[in-house]
Protein backbone atom coordinates (compact mmCIF):
# COMPACT_ATOMS: atom_id res chain seq x y z
CA UNK A 1 0.00 0.00 0.00
CA UNK A 2 1.85 3.49 -1.27
CA UNK A 3 1.61 5.71 1.56
CA UNK A 4 1.67 9.79 0.92
CA UNK A 5 5.26 11.08 0.46
CA UNK A 6 4.73 14.62 2.50
CA UNK A 7 8.69 15.27 1.98
CA UNK A 8 8.26 15.08 -2.02
CA UNK A 9 5.23 17.53 -1.76
CA UNK A 10 6.87 20.14 0.51
CA UNK A 11 9.89 19.81 -1.88
CA UNK A 12 7.79 20.93 -5.32
CA UNK A 13 6.14 23.49 -3.24
CA UNK A 14 8.97 24.87 -1.58
CA UNK A 15 10.30 25.30 -4.95
CA UNK A 16 7.35 27.10 -6.32
CA UNK A 17 6.52 29.49 -3.38
CA UNK A 18 10.38 30.60 -3.28
CA UNK A 19 9.89 31.19 -7.27
CA UNK A 20 6.94 33.45 -6.59
CA UNK A 21 8.85 35.32 -3.62
CA UNK A 22 12.01 35.50 -6.09
CA UNK A 23 9.71 37.42 -8.90
CA UNK A 24 7.68 39.79 -6.10
CA UNK A 25 6.39 42.47 -7.85
CA UNK A 26 5.20 40.55 -11.00
CA UNK A 27 3.76 37.66 -8.88
CA UNK A 28 2.17 39.49 -6.18
CA UNK A 29 2.53 43.65 -6.33
CA UNK A 30 1.86 44.13 -10.12
CA UNK A 31 -1.84 42.57 -9.18
CA UNK A 32 -2.43 44.50 -6.16
CA UNK A 33 -1.02 47.61 -7.81
CA UNK A 34 -4.13 47.30 -10.90
CA UNK A 35 -7.06 45.86 -7.94
CA UNK A 36 -5.92 49.12 -6.66
CA UNK A 37 -6.49 51.10 -9.39
CA UNK A 38 -9.67 50.11 -9.96
CA UNK A 39 -10.77 50.72 -6.28
CA UNK A 40 -9.63 54.38 -6.97
CA UNK A 41 -11.40 55.01 -10.32
CA UNK A 42 -14.38 52.92 -9.76
CA UNK A 43 -14.58 52.86 -5.96
CA UNK A 44 -13.74 56.49 -5.23
CA UNK A 45 -14.44 57.81 -8.01
CA UNK A 46 -17.68 56.73 -10.04
CA UNK A 47 -18.80 55.18 -7.37
CA UNK A 48 -19.37 58.42 -4.79
CA UNK A 49 -21.61 59.24 -7.54
CA UNK A 50 -23.46 55.83 -8.08
CA UNK A 51 -26.89 54.82 -6.69
CA UNK A 52 -26.09 51.71 -4.16
CA UNK A 53 -27.03 48.55 -5.64
CA UNK A 54 -29.27 45.83 -3.53
CA UNK A 55 -28.73 48.24 -0.61
CA UNK A 56 -24.74 48.15 -0.77
CA UNK A 57 -22.28 51.00 -1.47
CA UNK A 58 -21.07 50.82 -5.07
CA UNK A 59 -17.52 50.94 -3.74
CA UNK A 60 -18.21 47.97 -1.76
CA UNK A 61 -20.51 46.33 -4.35
CA UNK A 62 -17.41 45.86 -6.64
CA UNK A 63 -15.16 44.46 -4.08
CA UNK A 64 -15.72 40.59 -4.65
CA UNK A 65 -15.70 40.69 -8.36
CA UNK A 66 -12.48 42.72 -8.41
CA UNK A 67 -11.19 39.96 -5.88
CA UNK A 68 -12.32 37.26 -8.50
CA UNK A 69 -10.88 39.08 -11.25
CA UNK A 70 -7.49 38.90 -9.97
CA UNK A 71 -8.04 35.20 -8.18
CA UNK A 72 -8.45 33.49 -11.15
CA UNK A 73 -6.22 35.15 -13.41
CA UNK A 74 -3.02 35.10 -10.94
CA UNK A 75 -4.04 31.20 -9.67
CA UNK A 76 -4.42 30.11 -13.29
CA UNK A 77 -0.87 31.61 -14.59
CA UNK A 78 0.67 30.40 -11.54
CA UNK A 79 -0.22 26.98 -11.49
CA UNK A 80 0.09 26.68 -15.81
CA UNK A 81 3.41 28.51 -15.36
CA UNK A 82 4.42 25.90 -12.36
CA UNK A 83 4.35 22.79 -14.49
CA UNK A 84 5.28 23.88 -18.23
CA UNK A 85 8.58 25.16 -17.39
CA UNK A 86 9.42 21.88 -16.41
CA UNK A 87 8.65 20.66 -19.34
CA UNK A 88 10.08 23.43 -21.42
CA UNK A 89 13.31 22.82 -19.63
CA UNK A 90 13.00 18.91 -19.89
CA UNK A 91 13.46 18.62 -16.48
CA UNK A 92 9.80 16.95 -15.86
CA UNK A 93 11.14 13.67 -16.76
CA UNK A 94 13.55 13.93 -13.24
CA UNK A 95 9.82 14.09 -11.69
CA UNK A 96 7.71 11.77 -14.01
CA UNK A 97 11.20 9.35 -13.11
CA UNK A 98 11.45 10.17 -9.45
CA UNK A 99 9.22 8.11 -6.76
CA UNK A 100 6.73 11.04 -6.63
CA UNK A 101 3.08 10.14 -7.30
CA UNK A 102 0.08 12.09 -8.67
CA UNK A 103 -1.06 13.22 -5.09
CA UNK A 104 1.94 14.90 -4.34
CA UNK A 105 2.67 16.18 -7.76
CA UNK A 106 -0.54 18.30 -7.21
CA UNK A 107 -0.10 18.92 -3.68
CA UNK A 108 3.06 20.56 -4.74
CA UNK A 109 1.88 22.73 -8.05
CA UNK A 110 -1.40 23.55 -7.03
CA UNK A 111 -1.01 23.81 -3.44
CA UNK A 112 1.66 26.44 -4.09
CA UNK A 113 -0.51 28.22 -6.69
CA UNK A 114 -3.58 27.88 -4.51
CA UNK A 115 -1.44 29.62 -1.78
CA UNK A 116 -0.04 32.62 -3.60
CA UNK A 117 -4.31 33.37 -4.49
CA UNK A 118 -4.69 33.36 -1.20
CA UNK A 119 -2.20 35.96 -0.20
CA UNK A 120 -2.82 37.99 -2.54
CA UNK A 121 -6.74 37.86 -1.69
CA UNK A 122 -5.96 38.92 1.67
CA UNK A 123 -3.71 41.73 0.30
CA UNK A 124 -6.97 43.06 -1.59
CA UNK A 125 -8.89 42.79 0.39
CA UNK A 126 -6.63 44.64 3.33
CA UNK A 127 -5.73 47.31 0.47
CA UNK A 128 -9.58 47.83 -0.09
CA UNK A 129 -10.15 49.05 3.45
CA UNK A 130 -8.16 52.12 2.35
CA UNK A 131 -10.58 52.95 -0.10
CA UNK A 132 -13.84 51.59 0.61
CA UNK A 133 -16.17 50.70 3.66
CA UNK A 134 -16.98 47.02 3.42
CA UNK A 135 -18.43 43.94 5.77
CA UNK A 136 -18.10 40.29 4.86
CA UNK A 137 -21.42 38.80 6.53
CA UNK A 138 -20.29 35.20 6.52
CA UNK A 139 -16.54 35.91 6.68
CA UNK A 140 -15.90 31.84 7.13
CA UNK A 141 -18.09 30.97 4.06
CA UNK A 142 -16.32 33.26 2.08
CA UNK A 143 -12.87 31.87 3.28
CA UNK A 144 -14.23 28.21 2.32
CA UNK A 145 -15.30 29.61 -1.38
CA UNK A 146 -12.23 31.75 -1.82
CA UNK A 147 -10.14 28.27 -1.16
CA UNK A 148 -12.72 26.56 -3.35
CA UNK A 149 -12.49 28.83 -6.56
CA UNK A 150 -8.02 28.74 -5.73
CA UNK A 151 -7.76 25.59 -5.78
CA UNK A 152 -9.93 24.92 -9.08
CA UNK A 153 -8.67 27.44 -10.84
CA UNK A 154 -4.87 25.94 -9.98
CA UNK A 155 -6.00 22.93 -10.73
CA UNK A 156 -7.25 24.56 -14.28
CA UNK A 157 -3.94 26.19 -14.44
CA UNK A 158 -2.00 22.81 -14.18
CA UNK A 159 -4.07 21.25 -17.13
CA UNK A 160 -3.50 24.51 -18.88
CA UNK A 161 0.34 24.40 -18.41
CA UNK A 162 0.64 20.34 -19.64
CA UNK A 163 -1.66 21.63 -22.69
CA UNK A 164 0.73 24.33 -24.07
CA UNK A 165 3.23 23.82 -26.04
CA UNK A 166 4.29 27.54 -26.01
CA UNK A 167 4.17 30.62 -23.72
CA UNK A 168 1.64 32.51 -26.24
CA UNK A 169 -0.37 29.91 -25.23
CA UNK A 170 0.04 29.87 -21.83
CA UNK A 171 -1.47 33.59 -21.66
CA UNK A 172 -4.57 32.76 -24.30
CA UNK A 173 -7.05 31.57 -21.27
CA UNK A 174 -6.36 34.01 -18.36
CA UNK A 175 -5.81 37.13 -20.75
CA UNK A 176 -8.12 36.62 -23.41
CA UNK A 177 -10.75 34.50 -22.04
CA UNK A 178 -11.22 34.30 -18.15
CA UNK A 179 -10.50 38.31 -17.65
CA UNK A 180 -13.07 39.28 -20.38
CA UNK A 181 -15.78 36.95 -18.58
CA UNK A 182 -14.85 37.93 -15.55
CA UNK A 183 -15.78 41.79 -16.58
CA UNK A 184 -18.54 40.53 -18.38
CA UNK A 185 -20.04 38.61 -15.21
CA UNK A 186 -21.16 40.61 -13.13
CA UNK A 187 -17.92 42.50 -11.64
CA UNK A 188 -18.79 46.23 -11.94
CA UNK A 189 -22.60 45.60 -11.89
CA UNK A 190 -25.70 43.58 -11.46
CA UNK A 191 -26.87 41.03 -14.03
CA UNK A 192 -30.25 41.41 -12.47
CA UNK A 193 -30.37 45.17 -14.05
CA UNK A 194 -29.80 44.32 -17.28
CA UNK A 195 -32.54 44.38 -19.71
CA UNK A 196 -33.85 41.37 -21.68
CA UNK A 197 -32.79 39.08 -22.97
CA UNK A 198 -29.25 40.02 -21.91
CA UNK A 199 -29.97 39.33 -18.26
CA UNK A 200 -30.64 35.32 -19.72
CA UNK A 201 -27.56 35.84 -21.89
CA UNK A 202 -25.03 36.92 -19.34
CA UNK A 203 -26.13 33.34 -17.14
CA UNK A 204 -24.62 31.63 -20.12
CA UNK A 205 -20.96 32.83 -18.98
CA UNK A 206 -19.71 30.84 -16.31
CA UNK A 207 -17.92 33.05 -14.33
CA UNK A 208 -20.67 35.32 -12.95
CA UNK A 209 -21.75 32.58 -10.96
CA UNK A 210 -18.32 32.68 -9.34
CA UNK A 211 -18.81 36.34 -8.43
CA UNK A 212 -22.43 35.89 -7.65
CA UNK A 213 -21.51 33.36 -4.63
CA UNK A 214 -18.91 35.43 -3.64
CA UNK A 215 -20.98 38.41 -2.99
CA UNK A 216 -23.14 36.84 -1.53
CA UNK A 217 -20.83 35.98 0.95
CA UNK A 218 -19.88 39.43 1.36
CA UNK A 219 -23.24 41.21 1.43
CA UNK A 220 -25.95 38.18 1.26
CA UNK A 221 -26.85 39.57 -1.95
CA UNK A 222 -27.10 37.51 -5.28
CA UNK A 223 -27.65 37.10 -8.99
CA UNK A 224 -28.68 33.65 -8.71
CA UNK A 225 -28.53 31.15 -5.73
CA UNK A 226 -25.81 30.65 -3.93
CA UNK A 227 -26.49 26.84 -3.79
CA UNK A 228 -26.36 26.91 -7.97
CA UNK A 229 -22.74 28.37 -7.60
CA UNK A 230 -21.51 26.41 -4.88
CA UNK A 231 -22.53 23.35 -7.13
CA UNK A 232 -21.12 24.42 -10.23
CA UNK A 233 -18.03 25.33 -8.52
CA UNK A 234 -17.63 21.84 -7.09
CA UNK A 235 -18.11 20.49 -10.06
CA UNK A 236 -16.13 22.17 -11.94
CA UNK A 237 -13.21 20.97 -9.24
CA UNK A 238 -13.85 17.27 -9.70
CA UNK A 239 -14.25 17.53 -13.80
CA UNK A 240 -10.41 19.27 -13.83
CA UNK A 241 -9.28 16.30 -10.99
CA UNK A 242 -10.70 13.56 -13.41
CA UNK A 243 -9.39 15.24 -16.40
CA UNK A 244 -5.72 14.83 -15.11
CA UNK A 245 -5.99 11.86 -13.62
CA UNK A 246 -6.78 10.95 -17.21
CA UNK A 247 -3.32 12.64 -18.40
CA UNK A 248 -0.94 10.77 -15.53
CA UNK A 249 -2.63 7.96 -16.40
CA UNK A 250 -2.15 8.06 -20.27
CA UNK A 251 1.26 10.25 -20.28
CA UNK A 252 -0.70 13.02 -22.47
CA UNK A 253 1.77 15.80 -23.12
CA UNK A 254 4.07 14.70 -20.48
CA UNK A 255 6.14 12.39 -22.20
CA UNK A 256 6.09 14.30 -25.41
Amino acid sequence: MMTFNWRSAFAIYRREMSRAFRTAFQSILSPVLTTSLYFVVFGTVIGARMEPIGGVPYGAFIIPGLLMLTLLGETTSNASFGIYMPRFTGTIYELLSAPVGVAETLTGFVGAAMTKGLILAAIILTTATFFVDYEIRYPVFAALYIMLVASSFALFGFILGIWADSFEKLGIIPLLILTPLTFLGGTFYSIRDLPAPWDDIALANPIAFLVSGLRYSFYGVADVPIAVSLGLTLGFLVACVAVIAIIFRTGWRLRE
